[in-house]
């Protein structure tokens, strides 16, 4: 009788720690370096940061966005509607974005309270 109920309980932690381990694995955030050659002459990226406003970086983190979703192997399954992903802007500066129409040119919106300026990240 002992032996069943531990052997239940066993069975019950292994699909627990299963699930967790999947779903931490599954909830990566993106993080897309504006620094780097395919994104640094973007027109609406070149001077770009937090401090811009929402509307200019939204645009900014669309034609980011954009990019990254034509350069990788899976263009329709990548960064689909509801993902984050992080924004390092030209000065250094971090915000969180979230996909909210992967088809319109402002479909992207910054995460409140996201954004990181340079001078905050060189202090970590």
């Amino acid at each position: 009788m002992n032996y069943r109920r531990i052997l239940h309980g066993a069975k019950f932690w292994f699909w627990v720690a299963l699930f967790v381990a999947y779903s931490a694995g599954a909830v990566g955030l993106v993080m897309i370096d504006t620094y780097d050659d395919r994104y640094r002459s973007l027109s609406k990226v070149q001077l770009t940061s937090v401090k811009a406003d929402a509307e200019v970086r939204r645009a900014g983190a669309s034609q980011v966005a954009a990019v990254y979703r034509a350069q990788s192997g899976m263009p329709f399954a990548s960064l689909p509607t509801g993902s984050t992903f992080q924004v390092v802007w030209p000065d250094g500066s971090t915000e969180t974005m979230v996909i909210v129409d992967p088809t319109s040119s402002l479909g992207v919106e910054p995460v409140k309270n996201s954004q990181v300026t340079a001078a905050d990240t060189a202090k970590r």
